[in-house]
């Protein structure tokens, strides 16, 4: 990379979490790679449990929702009721616990990069809540299969993913039975292909990658026998299989129905030459713009190939092509990340964060997403968010982010930091002179922050 290209507000900015008063801005890009290759801190300071600490509170939900539709007419309706709303509000809480220790993290963090992998990698395997239960089980989702392989193997990931009871659930794949199958054969029930048309078409390849119609089928036939349930957990069922070997994008895979027939298959399938090219081009749109470079395209698919998927070395690439460091602006926070960024401009520390109460999350960040058109984990499809600008600027989009900043900073913090300083906090130090213009001549405080956090300069990165 030419000396000259690395810039530390754009290091801050595009490639992490936001300028903060509290945290240096990254050094280099080699120390940003040091602190991505070794230990996760904000994950050990902010825990977040993993699914498997979820799953009792997922059986209770159940057993009191269908206690309290049971009870209905009866003497024990109104104990029933209460009993399931508490445990409601229970769940409640506990997701927005998990919520604003990812917040948290976002804004106290050292690493602005894992943050941004993260965020990219969740969306990139996208998870939505089928019914009600699962609502807390998302952050725990990405905290088992997708955090710790950020920098590290793809492939490793995408087994992860996989076979993660969150992604079975979402995408219907507990469901799918083997037709040929004993279990089919005494049912009649058949194929679920949601997850392999996913695979192939969202998660590896893109569309139009060479695999057609056919290689969905065999795909989903060879992933039959992978299952979640409420009782047992994640567990794989010969049972459930196809029987028979199957062929995916010209390779045949193996006729043994076991575990090790689909993750030799997924390790296969993910380490492709085709797979580089549509990782790369996903990670330079997300990071860089909407048309990134073809040279920059080109560098990150080639380090993916080369170094057989590893994440670390991918990431390099990204960061080491001048491509990567335009000094023009062209992607816009996610709202999602406007809001974290702007609690971290602001100073807030983890205590802070973690102290938001339910009406005050509810009314300054559930809320406001939604606005913002990001609904908190709720996606329209398996796609994900949208990566282009012009779908967050839309103009309900803008009010709510001008809304959102000329009022929440005042509501939870109280103590608003002088705006003719704040300015070069949030924005650096030759920020543009309109906005500090701006920002000089408001009335108060707050109108000031809030000139500053729902300026361009602040809302582009």
């Amino acid at each position: 990379m030419a000396a000259s290209a690395f810039d530390p507000i754009i290091a801050a900015t595009r490639f992490g979490t936001g300028l903060s008063p509290r945290i240096a801005l990254p050094a280099s890009v080699e120390a940003m790679l040091s602190q991505l290759a070794g230990p996760d801190v904000a994950a050990d300071a902010l825990p977040i449990a993993g699914f498997q600490t979820m799953r009792p509170s997922m059986t209770e939900w159940v057993a009191a929702s269908t206690g309290a539709r049971d009870a209905r007419g009866t003497d024990r309706e109104e104990d029933a009721r209460e009993a399931f709303q508490a445990l409601k509000r229970a769940i409640d809480d506990t997701r927005r616990r998990q919520h604003l220790q990812a917040i948290a993290r976002a804004v106290t963090t050292e690493d602005g990069l894992r943050e941004r992998l993260v965020v990219f990698w969740a969306d990139h395997f996208t998870v939505k809540a089928k019914n009600q239960s699962f609502r807390h089980a998302l952050h725990p989702f990405v905290e088992d299969a997708i955090r710790p392989h950020v920098a590290g193997s793809f492939a490793d990931m995408v087994v992860a993913v996989t076979l993660h009871p969150a992604m079975l659930t979402y995408l219907d794949q507990s469901g799918s039975v083997g037709p040929n199958s004993p279990v089919g054969e005494r049912s009649g029930r058949g194929l679920n292909e949601n997850l392999a048309r996913e695979l192939l078409e969202l998660h590896l390849f893109g569309v139009d990658a060479g695999y057609d119609q056919r290689d969905v089928t065999e795909l989903a036939e060879l992933l039959t026998g992978l299952r979640y349930d409420r009782r047992h957990g994640f567990s794989y069922s010969p049972r459930w299989a196809e029987p028979g070997a199957e062929r995916v994008m010209r390779r045949r895979y193996s006729d043994k129905a076991d575990l090790s027939t689909v993750t030799t298959a997924l390790r296969d399938l993910a380490s492709r030459p085709a797979v580089s090219r549509h990782i790369a081009r996903k990670l330079a749109v997300h990071f860089v713009a909407e048309d990134p470079s073809p040279g920059l395209i080109d560098a990150i698919s080639l380090a993916f190939r080369e170094s057989g998927g590893d994440l670390l070395a991918t990431t390099h690439a990204l960061l080491s092509h001048p491509g990567a460091w335009t000094p023009a602006r062209q992607k816009v926070r996610r709202p999602d990340l406007f809001i974290a960024s702007a609690f971290r401009a602001l100073g807030l520390q983890a205590e802070d964060v973690l102290a938001i109460d339910r009406k005050s999350y509810q009314r300054w960040i559930i809320q406001p997403m939604t606005i913002m058109g990001q609904p908190f984990q709720n996606p329209t499809g398996p796609d994900g968010w949208s990566e282009a600008p012009a779908d967050w600027i839309t103009p309900q989009g803008l009010a709510g982010r001008i809304t959102w900043a000329l009022g929440a900073p005042d509501a939870l913090m109280g103590d608003l930091p002088d705006p003719r300083a704040f300015v070069a906090t949030a924005l650096g130090p030759s920020p543009a002179q309109n906005v500090v213009f701006a920002a000089n001549a408001a009335e108060t405080r707050a109108d000031g922050i809030g000139v500053v956090l729902s300026s361009p300069a602040f809302q582009r990165i």
